[in-house]
């Protein structure tokens, strides 16, 4: 526009031009917001890496860079970059060939073996009888005389003053009768009789160390009459005894006194050293109870399995507790006074592992 009372140096009037260019304002539009947030968003993860860094433990870490990065079980490399099966092929090298049938030698436990021979001799048969086999007719070696060693050519054989005895093999028909025992047979008969006379020893040892234990002992030392240690044909069998005016229970109680405590502490200790099962019997004598609440019965089996606790308790493993069985007054220790204080007992007896073995 040209003002007016003013013009150019020819009086012309001066024209102004203005321009305006498009896009305007810069500050208001939106591209460094999206830069921006990418900036943002970057410091946050560098920031929330650190942090990861400094709060985890080795193996957090590692359990990370797995998920990032699974391990291939089908490749060598770590990654899912590995080919499958390590690389190989069917046409590779070795590719067929498998150890999965090959034999392998692996080291066991050794087998239990007893060790019989090592105790001196035994009363035992010998399993078998070694008979040396006929010789031929043109053998040179008679049944009289002894090998001997070459001579060297040139130089006799030394000649003996009597040529030495030898035990002379009984003809076959010798041998008939026997031969129709089974040898097998004879050896486990043997094995079983050493066995039977080992556990009898054990049984001897396993009662002296009760009678000693128990004599030994200031406050159990008048006890010893009221137990009874004796080898029977199920095993060793250990009997507590009631004594008059010195029970081992409260009459008609199942509960035991201090003193048969003490006692059944003492056989646990030594009966825990052997491997024999146990059986619990408990009898009472022929007093009836009043009344058709409670019964001998009742009151035997109860002090048998009081036995049973005291004896777990003592150490005895449960495992090896075969019975525990209450009989009443059917079997009294004195038949011809049933109501003597001796048939009220408790009988522990340690069982035999070869029934047929007994003494």
């Amino acid at each position: 526009m040209a003002g007016k009372g003013k013009g150019g140096r020819d009086g012309a009037p001066t024209i102004v031009l203005r321009r305006e260019e498009a896009g305007g304002d810069g500050h208001h539009g939106g591209a460094w917001k999206v830069a921006y947030a990418d900036f943002v968003t970057a410091m946050m993860a560098f920031f929330l890496l650190m942090w990861l860094l400094n709060a985890t433990s080795d193996d957090q870490r590692r359990g990370l860079a797995d998920y990032f990065a699974p391990s291939n079980v089908l490749g060598r490399s770590a990654t899912g970059s590995g080919e499958p099966f390590g690389g190989t092929t069917p046409n590779s090298d070795g590719a067929m060939v498998s150890d999965n049938g090959a034999i392998r030698i692996e080291q066991g436990r050794a087998p239990v073996r007893l060790d019989i021979e090592d105790e001196g001799p035994s009363d035992a048969l010998p399993e078998t009888a070694s008979v040396a086999p006929p010789q031929p007719a043109g053998e040179a070696v008679a049944h009289g005389a002894e090998a001997r060693p070459p001579q060297p050519p040139g130089k006799a054989a030394p000649q003996s003053a009597a040529p030495a005895a030898r035990p002379a093999v009984p003809p076959p028909e010798a041998n008939a009768p026997a031969a129709g025992i089974d040898a097998a047979a004879i050896g486990e008969a043997a094995l079983r009789a050493e066995l039977g006379r080992r556990e009898a020893q054990a049984f001897e040892q396993a009662a002296a160390e009760i009678r000693a234990a128990v004599r030994e002992d200031p406050a159990l030392a008048d006890l010893g009459r009221q137990l009874v240690v004796e080898q029977v044909p199920e095993g060793l069998r250990i009997q507590l005894l009631d004594a008059e005016r010195q029970p081992m229970f409260a009459i008609g109680s199942a509960a035991p006194n201090e003193r048969a405590r003490a006692l059944l502490a003492k056989v646990a200790a030594i009966a825990a050293k052997l491997p024999n099962g146990l059986a619990i019997a408990g009898h009472t004598d022929a007093s009836p109870f009043r009344g058709d609440a409670r019964s001998n019965w009742e009151l035997s089996a109860e002090r048998a399995n009081a036995v049973r606790r005291l004896l777990l308790e003592a150490g005895i493993a449960e495992p090896r507790l075969q019975s525990v069985a209450g009989h009443a007054d059917r079997m009294p220790l004195l038949p011809e006074t049933p109501m003597a204080a001796a048939n009220r007992r408790v009988a522990i007896t340690l069982l035999r592992s070869s029934p047929g073995a007994a003494p």
